[in-house]
């Protein structure tokens, strides 16, 4: 069981495939771990290759092993386009604590259109247990 906070550093993204047909695209990413769901500014007018560096907070009670970051492209007169998304696993982040910012491929109908560059930290929370040297005494010395 993993518990503690994951602080998620949103760094940039490259290369988008441009799903805007009129001008640059305004991208965002929205960021999900569980049901826990945050999104960033938007980069307007930055196009395919927008940055961010923007850091959040996910709290972590159980073995989830993977972050989801859709990239969006935000649109005035329709409905936000989505650029494609990036499966982020967790599994180093919970054994090593941190990890610097790393490239991660954006997938889209299995196609490959970009990548985002995101840093990850890992803070566990201690659970506490009931040993006997803390709970009520128990643990006496010899006289």
């Amino acid at each position: 069981m993993v518990r503690g906070t994951l602080e998620v550093l949103l760094v940039s993204a490259k290369g988008l495939v441009d799903v805007d047909f009129f001008g640059k695209m305004d991208p965002y990413a929205v960021l999900m771990y569980r049901s826990q769901e945050q999104k960033s500014s938007t980069a307007s007018g930055a196009g395919s290759n927008p940055e961010w560096n923007e850091t959040f907070v996910f709290n972590v009670s159980d073995s989830v092993s993977e972050l989801i970051v859709k990239l969006m492209d935000s649109d005035t007169f329709s409905k936000d386009d989505l650029v494609g998304e990036a499966k982020i696993p967790l599994e180093a982040v919970f054994a090593e604590g941190s990890l610097p910012p790393t490239v991660y491929s954006v997938v889209k109908d299995q196609q490959y259109c970009g990548e985002i560059k995101v840093g990850l930290t890992f803070t566990p929370v201690e659970t506490r247990g009931f040993d006997e040297e803390t709970f009520g005494g128990w643990k006496h010395s010899a006289h």
